[in-house]
């Protein structure tokens, strides 16, 4: 079994702290001239559910336990995100925005999650930050979301910015995947009790609120699946 090292973690999040300092962004926002035009569309905002933990994880492959150093299993999933601001007269790509992704693991449990009360220090898998760059994008490695009764597979996303005059806001979504994949990922060992569990698109009420503007497009590859979206929002 391999050994806790709590000691390790929390010199990894008191070094996060005090990057952060005072706030929780880096950076101000920054609104740079588009490299080509983003999709100019206001992105549907969903619920951010019981499981957000802001455990400040600054990281791209967001598949390791920061506590324990174990890599979640399941089919390798590689994500890029965009993100623009929506105004008069288009689309503008945001840097320096802070773009959280958390989802459960392929057998349907959330980190830091025990018997639906919170414990950071217990894990971190599958959640983490990047912040956008010139062209407002972030990249993350993780894996295929499981499932768990109630719900169709779905991965959180949260984006919080400040404007050059220290104005904070927040936007916060869902974003789902086509069935037929999901059942085609499902086949894999990993995901048994989340074959068990899933809804369906078609049966999740909170897919029914916009779900079909949140969908993930996946190309398979030799390693995993990789896909994007563009998130427009307003600030």
């Amino acid at each position: 079994m391999e050994p806790d090292r709590p000691s390790t973690a929390n010199r990894y999040r008191r070094t996060l702290l005090a990057l952060f300092g005072a706030g929780f962004l880096p950076g101000r926002l920054h609104a740079q001239p588009a490299r080509g035009t983003p999709a100019c569309i206001l992105t549907p905002q969903q619920i951010e559910g019981p499981y957000f933990i802001d455990q400040r994880l600054n990281r791209s492959d967001i598949r390791f336990d920061p506590v324990r150093g174990q890599a979640k299993t399941g089919a390798p999933l590689h994500l890029i995100l965009r993100i623009s601001a929506v105004g008069d007269p288009g689309c503008t790509p945001l840097a320096g925005a802070v773009v959280d992704i958390w989802h459960c693991d392929a057998g349907g449990e959330y980190s830091a999650v025990e018997e639906n009360r919170r414990n950071p220090e217990q894990s971190g898998f599958l959640r983490g930050y990047q912040v956008t760059d010139a062209n407002g994008e972030v990249r993350f490695t993780t894996i295929y979301p499981g499932a768990y009764p109630g719900r169709t597979v779905h991965i959180h996303v949260k984006v919080r910015t400040r404007s050059s005059s220290g104005r904070a806001s927040e936007f916060t979504s869902q974003l789902y995947f086509d069935d037929g994949l999901t059942d085609r990922v499902y086949l894999q060992k990993a995901y048994a009790d989340s074959r068990k569990a899933r809804q369906k698109n078609s049966q999740d009420g909170l897919f029914q609120r916009g779900g079909r503007q949140l969908m993930l497009v996946l190309n398979e590859q030799d390693d995993g699946y990789r896909g994007s979206f563009d998130f427009g929002i307003r600030i």
